[in-house]
């Protein structure tokens, strides 16, 4: 089964280069048959750009989640205390096998959803 996720372009182009591997979210699905991740870049792209595989997902209070995923967050620790600003927990998506299309698709012509606040389940 697999998810689209809403990713902010700069966080997208990251996973797709290989620099970041967590993909940081506050909620994650409760589906554990989930196993995919469809990546929408968000505006100004606003098109679905690619996908990868969940290695795992880890859940743990902040400061452990940082020492562990840090190396390949792709972001700076201030932007990870304010994403999770009010959260004791939170959960980092592992990135595996990431695919760029060779051509960004229409996420309503594709699978005939708007782009989702967060994540959405697909068929």
């Amino acid at each position: 089964m697999k998810v689209v996720l809403s990713i902010k372009p700069q966080f997208a182009q990251q996973i797709f280069a290989g620099t970041k591997r967590f993909e940081f979210r506050r909620l994650v699905f409760k589906n554990k048959a989930v196993s995919k991740i469809v990546v929408y870049a968000s505006a100004p792209i606003s098109k679905v750009i690619g996908e990868f595989e969940i290695d795992h997902i880890l859940e743990n209070e902040l400061d452990e989640l940082w020492y562990t995923t840090k190396d390949f967050s792709g972001i700076s620790k201030s932007y990870f205390d304010q994403y999770f600003q009010g959260k004791e927990k939170g959960f980092a998506i592992a990135v595996k096998n990431p695919r760029l299309y060779e051509e960004p698709l229409n996420i309503k012509e594709k699978y005939g959803i708007v782009a989702p606040q967060s994540f959405a389940y697909l068929r």
